[in-house]
Parts: C-alpha cells; sequence; structure tokens
C-alpha cells in the first residue's frame, strides 16, 4: 500500500513567498496609488485574502505537523485550510466596513469555518481507496 506524506517545507516556503508577496505588495501599492472607490475596494479585499493566505500557510503546515491526522494533510488540503484563514479575516474586514462586527460574530464565524473544514477532512478520510501494490 502506497502512503502519503507531508509535503516537502520547501514547496510551502515557496508558495509562501509567492503569494504573501504579491499580496502585501498588491495592499501597497493599493493604499499608496489608489483612492478608495469601488473598484480598489474589491482589489483590497483580493490582495488581503492572498496576502493572509499566503502569510497563514506555514503556520497551517506546522499545525499540520504538529496534531497529525490519517491520512496526513497533502497540499491542497494545506492550501485550503490556508485560504480559510484569509476568507476568515476577509469578512471581518467587510463586516468591520459596516461597523457591524463584535467579537461574538466573529467567534460564529471562526466556529462556523473550523466546523465545515472539519466535515470536509471526515469527508476525505472516509472516501474508499482501493490498495495499490507497489510491486506492480
Amino acid at each position: 500500500m502506497k502512503t502519503q506524506s507531508y509535503p516537502k517545507l520547501k514547496n510551502i516556503l515557496i508558495t509562501t513567498a509567492f503569494l504573501a508577496a504579491v499580496g502585501w505588495l498588491g495592499l501597497y501599492f493599493l493604499f499608496q496609488y489608489t483612492t478608495p472607490l469601488l473598484g480598489p475596494r474589491w482589489l483590497f479585499f483580493f490582495l488581503f485574502m492572498v496576502a493572509l493566505s499566503g502569510t497563514s500557510l506555514p503556520i497551517v503546515y506546522f499545525f499540520n505537523l504538529r496534531f497529525i491526522s490519517s491520512p496526513p494533510a497533502n497540499a491542497i488540503v494545506l492550501i485550503r485550510q490556508a485560504i480559510w484563514v484569509g476568507l476568515f479575516f476577509d469578512l471581518l474586514a467587510w463586516l468591520q466596513l459596516g461597523r457591524i462586527l463584535n467579537p461574538v460574530l466573529a467567534l460564529i464565524l471562526a466556529i462556523g469555518i473550523l466546523v465545515v473544514e472539519n466535515l470536509i477532512r471526515m469527508a476525505e478520510i472516509s472516501r474508499w481507496r482501493p490498495e495499490v501494490d507497489e510491486d506492480e
């Protein structure tokens, strides 16, 4: 039976550097050279999500190394979990613009995202995969 392993840290760090650089540099140029109209506001949400997803990717990687699951999380799972982090903070920024963000709402959103991710992981783990001989 073929065993899965964690992605290499080098690949995670390359992806982190690319996403974080695009996101944070994009936000810098957005803040310096644009006015807060509708187009740049949507661009802010996109770049903020990319920046936070890239920045949180190594943290997600180390959490998955620390809290082992069976099968181990692959690169797609790590990227999805980093995107959840970016989406969470993006939602917080969006709700703060409307002045409706409060700690209870932030906690409800965090719990909801954690529940959805756990349900997705449970569905992935429960899928049947036929055993493949390594000799063939």
